[in-house]
């Protein structure tokens, strides 16, 4: 292959994580981009923002990937890096699953470039607040413990006081115990610990994003050749085959450069199935 088919052959590219996510990430992009993706660390990422709420992120969730991979491209004196930030929240299609979505952006000066990937599902991510162990239990059997770790403190969601990283069923015991004697009335709040060494629901999504943004970056602007030619927008209203009437359905996409700012349309030929259609399918 020739060498401008891998514009990041034999470059080092920052990732600045804490919790283990570049055994996810770095077999995800190294094979396909030729890169070396170097683990960096020597900053607490937790001064960002944490899921258990110590301290708030700052901004959106772009923000914060941003912020790490920039400050993993500060520590290592490397020009490109990576980063990778979750969010957690109810489901966009009924509201009522737990949903996580994954964003990483890669973030390149020499090229003067900024891809991000994304995946998003269904997420390990409930809560529980009982005096009762045994629905303790019952809660972390449904959450996948010990795989997927626990956090647990005294009284309430929004007491300091915690044990983080619960993997086995002894240590869980203990720390409901003494959080509830902690507790002034006897309740413990218990929920999955969302780090993503923690949590392998997490870590998968992390990796499906990282996969994401490979195919981003392996896809080349036709006018510039820069990596992360990729669709900005689906413009929806593509006819419905039985009636004709526009649909939500996408009639077009636009493909986007971002560094020289190409853009091109592209059609869609089909129609769309009727179940889609307002009128058809009311």
């Amino acid at each position: 292959m020739h060498p401008s088919a891998r514009p990041y052959a034999d470059r080092c590219i920052a990732l600045l994580t804490q919790h283990g996510k570049e055994r996810v990430i770095a077999p995800a992009l190294e094979p396909g981009l030729g890169c070396t993706i170097e683990h960096v660390s020597g900053f607490d990422t937790d001064l960002l923002g944490t899921f258990t709420r110590e301290t708030a992120r700052a901004g959106s969730q772009l923000d914060a990937a941003r912020r790490k991979a920039r400050k993993g491209m500060e520590l290592s004196g490397l020009d490109a890096g990576l980063a990778s930030e979750g969010s957690f929240g109810p489901d966009p299609f009924t509201g009522m699953v737990p949903w996580n979505v994954e964003l990483i952006a890669w973030l390149d000066d020499r090229m003067g470039i900024e891809v991000v990937g994304m995946a998003q599902g269904p997420a390990r991510s409930g809560h529980l607040l009982s005096d009762d162990w045994s629905a303790v239990e019952a809660f972390a059997q449904r959450e996948g413990f010990p795989q997927h770790r626990l956090v647990l403190r005294p009284e309430s969601e929004d007491d300091t006081r915690m044990h983080k990283g619960i993997a086995d069923w002894d240590r869980l015991r203990h720390c409901f115990d003494a959080c509830q004697a902690q507790a002034s009335n006897r309740q413990v709040f218990v929920e999955t610990d969302l780090r993503a060494f923690a949590n392998p629901t997490r870590m998968h999504l992390i990796e499906q994003a990282a996969h994401d943004l490979l195919q981003r970056l392996q896809s080349r602007c036709p006018t510039c050749n820069a990596p992360g030619y990729w669709v900005t927008e689906r413009i929806p209203g593509l006819a419905c085959s039985a009636c004709g009437r526009p649909t939500a359905s996408c009639r077009a996409e636009v493909w986007s450069c971002p560094r020289c700012e190409y853009q091109s349309r592209v059609n869609k030929i089909a129609r769309a199935d009727p179940r889609h259609c307002a009128r058809c399918n009311p």
